[in-house]
Order: structure tokens, then sequence, then C-alpha cells
């Protein structure tokens, strides 16, 4: 069982970085895959990137390739999302989510992952 918290969300204008971070619970976290999923409202959760157990292996969606950069720290139980040249596009809440599997290929639906955070706002002004 993995517990999965995210924080550093917030309203930022156009063109602003954010970083979410996203803390686990749990002695294994360095055995799982990490996404990051968006919903902004009225649609369906997205996905935004993927980490591999090691850190070795990386995808994105081709909405945030360049401005974006998903990293994790397995000392600290942390998985973070760089954000940059944000866009009001981007506005949605942003969801932390763990697969618990070394194999590393994209997985870009939810249904792909087994556990998932609460949570955080993110909202860009034009």
């Amino acid at each position: 069982q993995v517990q999965l918290v995210e924080s550093g969300g917030g309203l930022v204008q156009a063109g602003g970085s954010l970083r979410l971070s996203c803390a686990a619970s749990g002695r294994t976290f360095s055995s799982y895959t990490m996404g990051w999923f968006r919903q902004a409202p009225g649609k369906e959760r997205k996905f935004v990137a993927q980490i591999s157990w090691s850190g070795g292996g990386t995808y994105y969606a081709d909405s945030v390739k360049g401005r974006f950069t998903i990293s994790r720290d397995n000392a600290k139980n942390t998985v973070y999302l760089q954000m940059n040249s944000l866009k009001p596009e981007d506005t949605a809440v942003y969801y932390c989510a763990a697969a618990a599997s070394y194999n590393d290929y994209a997985r870009r639906g939810a249904n792909e992952y087994d556990y998932w955070g609460q949570g955080t706002q993110v909202t860009v002004s034009s």
C-alpha cells in the first residue's frame, strides 16, 4: 500500500513556473513507476508525465514536452513535476499516481496505475 500526497499547486501567470511535489509513504517507493495526470473541469483525466522506478526512463504528453520535467528522489520518497512556460490550458487539478511495476514502458492510461493522490490545483492566468 502506498499513500500519495501532492503539494505545490497554486495560481501563476502565463509564462511562469511551478514545481509540484508528491510525497509517498511506505518503504517500497523505489519499486514504483510514478506518473502525473491532470484533469480540467468537465474533462477526463489525462496523462502528463511518467518516470520509471530508477529515474532512467521518462515519458511526456506531447502538450507538455519541452516545458515540464519529471524527476524523483528515492531517498526522500518524492516525485516532482517542474512546470515551466505555463499556459492557461495547463489549468487543472494535477494528480500523482503510482504503478507497482518495474517494467519501463509508457503507461498513459489512468487504469494502469494502482494508487492515487488527492490532487493539487494549478491555475494559470492569462
